[in-house]
């Protein structure tokens, strides 16, 4: 039997704030662990996932959420958002950023991440510009190039995390 792959928004709910709680904090300790220390690690998922942040986050009509389902388990979230850090580069355009993207390794398949991806393109279409920022040595930063996102050197934003950025933008033409 294939799985049943599925990408919802988040729903500010008791249930859609535990489960938004979960997969953030789970794969932010898959996507850093071993490259900051554990103490900026904690800091960070303090910092961005706790459950009174991600209330407000979710409350901001800047920001939605999405999470990937894999036989209705959660397997990784995207954030996508017009707030934050507007690199003046892009002055004068309309812009999105997916601020974070990430998938559970035990879900690491094309399939899951290409559900999720899809879905923060569609809710972006109506942007002029949608940027990514990453860090160095990202496994997804190939998966962001084949959809048409090219690394630029021209944003220099403050990161949270002690990590080389790689920032990839896309515009429409």
């Amino acid at each position: 039997m294939a799985a049943e792959i599925t990408t919802k928004f988040t729903i500010g709910n008791q249930q859609g704030i535990d489960i938004l709680s979960f997969i953030t904090e789970a794969t932010a300790r898959e996507k850093f662990a071993g490259r900051v220390t554990d103490q900026e690690l904690e800091n960070y998922i303090d910092a961005n996932f706790n459950k009174e942040v991600l209330v407000i986050e979710l409350n901001s009509m800047s920001n939605q959420y999405l999470i990937v389902y894999v036989n209705d388990e959660p397997a990784g979230y995207a954030k996508v958002t017009s707030k934050g850090a507007r690199p003046a580069f892009f002055a004068g355009k309309t812009l999105a950023r997916i601020a974070d993207f990430s998938v559970l390794e035990k879900y690491n398949d094309p399939l899951i991440r290409e559900s999720l991806f899809k879905k923060c393109l569609s809710i972006s279409t109506m942007q002029q510009v949608i940027w990514i920022s990453e860090y160095e040595n990202n496994p997804y930063l190939d998966f962001f190039e084949s959809y048409g996102f090219k690394r630029s050197n021209d944003i220099n934003v403050p990161q949270e995390l002690p990590l080389l950025p790689v920032y990839l933008v896309k515009e429409k033409v």
